[in-house]
């Protein structure tokens, strides 16, 4: 299968939403050549603002290859969105529950159809200071290794700048512009054929990672941190660091009440 048939619903959206991206946002999209004509394959996308996925939506459409997005499942639920969600195909996934598996079978399932599945191996949005990628999960490597299919990595930038992460309104002007850089596919042979290990699953990841930080730094024209931004490893400091401020309080709030004590 060369190219999944676009369909009403992808048509209506690009409807909708084209003409308002156009005007408010200009674009700098390199590498469409590396999205391949042919074939099931998937992309791999950083993501640092809430309106970078109908930004990168729209670079995609105009590939002629549609991305199936993997997302919460309660956007498939009631309304326009819902509607919109099931009629172009998305993918729902089910966070910490039986039906958390469903989206990766999903996922090979349309990748071996010859669709394209485009992921944010990220998960959500980067809690990284600087908006650079933080550590990953290993869903996009599950799918790539077990159907060996094209990764393509995608780098963009921008659409941060006209909705910075939760923040509550958008920022349209001065005009901002949208900058996407696709790389050649990652190269993962080295992975294929192993036991899907934990161990594997996050060097395949990192590997992915590794190659969409590279794109993103061009963007940018700087060079991200050397290590990568681990939320769990932020949280558990955190937890140590309330941890050891209260104990600190507590001993102070002893002491202090030992010399009233003594005083009297």
């Amino acid at each position: 299968m060369s190219r999944r048939r676009i369909g009403f619903w992808y048509r209506l959206a690009a409807v909708i939403a084209k003409p308002p991206l156009v005007v408010l946002i200009k674009r700098d999209w390199r590498g469409m050549e590396n999205i391949p004509a042919d074939g099931g394959f998937i992309t791999a996308v950083n993501h640092n603002s809430h309106l970078d996925p109908l930004a990168y939506a729209h670079f995609q459409y105009n590939t002629g290859r549609v991305p199936r997005f993997l997302a919460k499942h309660g956007l498939f639920k009631k309304g326009f969105v819902g509607a919109f969600m099931r009629g172009t195909g998305q993918i729902p996934v089910y966070r910490e529950t039986t039906n958390a598996l469903s989206a990766f079978r999903a996922a090979i399932e349309a990748v071996e159809r010859g669709e394209c599945v485009a992921f944010y191996p990220e998960g959500t949005l980067t809690r990284d200071p600087d908006l650079w990628p933080m550590t990953a999960k290993t869903g996009v490597a599950r799918v790539a290794l077990q159907t060996k299919c094209p990764v393509v990595p995608v780098a963009q930038w921008g659409a941060n700048h006209v909705l910075p992460p939760y923040a509550k309104k958008p920022a349209v002007l001065p005009r901002k512009t949208h900058h996407v850089l696709v790389g050649e596919p990652v190269d993962l042979r080295r992975f294929y054929d192993k036991e899907m290990t934990p161990d594997l699953l996050k060097e395949a990841t990192e590997a992915i990672m590794a190659d969409i930080t590279e794109l993103l730094e061009e963007l940018r024209g700087e060079k991200a941190p050397q290590k990568r931004y681990d939320p769990r490893e932020a949280r558990l400091a955190q937890r140590r660091k309330a941890k050891a401020t209260g104990a600190a309080k507590g001993a102070s709030s002893r002491t202090e009440q030992g010399s009233s004590e003594e005083s009297k």
